[in-house]
């Protein structure tokens, strides 16, 4: 029984070394870092214009009317920027 167990523990530590760039992926990612403050402006403004267009896009064929009151203050504060 005690043969087992070392062999399973073996398996195991042998198994997570091979899966050790997954293993760290999956539960330590890595944060999205910006180099300089040119890079974080330009991924800031990014993220703003794709919720816009996320936005824009659920308007459909009534327009504004289309949003709920939240989506049309977030749209409000994000066309002022």
């Amino acid at each position: 029984m005690n043969e087992l167990l070392i062999l399973g523990v073996i398996i195991i530590v042998i198994l997570m070394f091979f899966n050790r760039d997954w293993i760290k992926n999956r539960f330590f990612p890595e944060k999205h870092r910006n180099y300089t403050i040119d890079d974080q402006f330009n991924s800031d403004k990014r993220d703003r214009e794709k919720e816009i267009d996320h936005l824009l896009s659920k308007m459909g064929k009534n327009g504004v009317n289309d949003l709920s009151a939240k989506d049309r203050k977030r749209l409000d504060e994000l066309s002022k920027k």
